[in-house]
């Protein structure tokens, strides 16, 4: 009897010495916290790099909100700024350049390649616009119209 108890108890420790260093395994497990968005790009990757602005939509065809979010950038195309999708199996070499791991993401670049805004996710019609204004004339949107959920 006292074999048993001897036994049960031991493999109660070998357990408990099992569940802590299993635990400690995935504590070192580097933990994401974000993903990335460049702050700068070369204009010479992207259509008219001549343009004074940018709206770059990373996207995927598997992604069921980045639809949503090019229909609502492309309406931004003018001559001051060019819109340009860039679909991941079409522009990869694009997307892991500038280490696009999340899609959509939106970004709202000057003349010289500085990103001003970006976007990581749906963005909605009014954020989009009001923050490509905002870049193109600093101060011109108003507070609750700002891009606030802008990243950038």
């Amino acid at each position: 009897m006292e074999r048993v108890l001897f036994a049960l108890v031991l493999a109660g420790v070998a357990l408990g010495v099992a569940a802590v260093l299993q635990r400690r395994q995935r504590a070192d497990v580097p933990v994401r916290t974000g993903y990335s968005v460049p702050e700068q790009v070369d204009r010479a990757d992207f259509a008219r790099p001549g343009a004074p602005w940018l709206v770059a939509v990373f996207t995927s065809g598997t992604c069921e909100a980045c639809a949503g979010v090019w229909d609502r950038a492309a309406v931004l195309e003018s001559t001051a700024v060019v819109v340009e999708e860039l679909e991941y199996l079409a522009a990869r070499g694009l997307h892991e350049r500038y280490e696009i791991d999340a899609v959509p993401t939106t970004l709202i670049v000057d003349a010289d390649g500085v990103v001003q805004h970006s976007f990581l996710g749906p963005v909605s019609a009014t954020h989009l616009w009001a923050a490509v204004a905002e870049a193109r004339s600093p101060g011109s949107t108003p507070g609750d119209c700002g891009p606030s959920e802008a990243t950038g």
